[in-house]
């Protein structure tokens, strides 16, 4: 993922020199093509976050299928699809922790 460049505070604190005419206008350009690329990145990073987050919700709204089907089934299959799902999770966490923190972990 990109890094962001300028924060809130940089942005607002920012200072150009002056010119015989006004503001460098080299200077003014450089800054906001800057403050456009992490316009995009924060853009990018929204849609990344709303996919993931429709994904969770998708997977929440299975597991939760899952759960009424089996419990109405009997009581018994209903701890085996728990189980089952809760292992899932726990897979697909560690597989996020490792992508997300890679070497970390191993090491």
């Amino acid at each position: 993922m990109t890094s962001i460049i300028y924060s809130p505070k940089d942005i607002f604190e920012q200072e150009f020199k002056t010119s015989m005419r006004g503001f460098d206008k080299k200077e003014v350009d450089e800054f906001l093509d800057n403050v456009i690329k992490d316009y995009e990145s924060f853009n990018a990073q929204i849609e990344i976050l709303k996919a993931e987050n429709e994904a969770l919700k998708k997977a929440k709204f299975q597991a939760k299928n899952t759960m009424t089907v089996s419990s109405q089934v009997t009581s018994q299959p209903t701890r085996v699809a728990q189980s089952a799902t809760n292992f899932d999770i726990l897979k697909r966490i560690s597989k996020l922790e490792k992508e997300v923190f890679g070497k970390q972990i191993i090491e």
